[in-house]
């Protein structure tokens, strides 16, 4: 009997596009209420909205109701364009039976938003692992447990498809095989978290995960 993987991705910069969008929404908050912080964008990476909030807006409610207005627009209008591959490499996937989930720093507003623009994107999870579903956030790596807990995976059948160095460090830290996407950082800088990084899904199929766990000799 064919051992049934379980593959747990993160969404933004692992399934859809948005690194970059994201980046010239924060960097323009950042250079509007913090110009003292360089690259803003890049320092909140991986962050809930809460986290965001408590860190650099605590003091300042009427900032948090004005950027939350503005990413609820902003997040209804993105494009959220897939990541090279994704579609076909999901259907590939699921069709040999791999449990899958998306497990992101997102709430679930933002997840309406992502199946309003991406309905095909939905019927291809089994889970939808949200900021609201766990206390603590990446690098934590509660979020990746909990996926693994609700399908049994471990080291031997679990997978974290991650980009960001808190979503890295999660996984890595969750005992799963971590899967890099350099599509937010280059290769060399997120290598050390990873059993293998990928430019995106191109050319990959459902042997992937058996090829991945025979170069580790798992």
């Amino acid at each position: 009997m064919a051992k049934k993987f379980t593959a747990l991705f993160d969404l933004d910069g692992v399934i859809v596009d948005t690194e970059a969008e994201y980046t010239k929404f924060w960097d323009k908050q950042g250079a509007l209420y913090h110009p003292e912080i360089k690259n803003f964008a890049a320092g909140i990476k991986g962050n809930t909205l809460t986290q965001v909030f408590d860190k650099f807006f605590a003091d300042n409610p009427e900032a948090q109701a004005k950027i939350t207005r503005e990413l609820d627009i902003f997040e209804r209008e993105m494009p959220y364009d897939y990541i090279e591959g994704i579609l076909e490499f999901l259907d590939a996937i699921k069709r040999a039976g791999t449990n899958t989930a998306i497990v992101t720093s997102s709430n679930e507003k933002k997840m309406q938003s992502v199946f309003a623009r991406r309905p095909e994107l939905r019927g291809f999870f089994d889970d939808v692992i949200t900021a609201e579903r766990v206390k603590k956030s990446k690098p934590d790596p509660e979020c990746y447990l909990l996926g693994a807990s609700i399908f049994g995976a471990d080291k031997t059948s679990g997978f974290v498809f991650e980009d960001s160095n808190a979503g890295l460090a999660a996984g890595k830290a969750s005992g799963l095989n971590v899967i890099g996407l350099a599509t937010t950082y280059p290769k060399e800088k997120i290598e050390k978290f990873c059993v293998d990084v990928i430019p995106n899904y191109r050319g990959l199929d459902a042997a992937f995960f058996d090829k991945v766990l025979a170069k580790q000799k798992i």
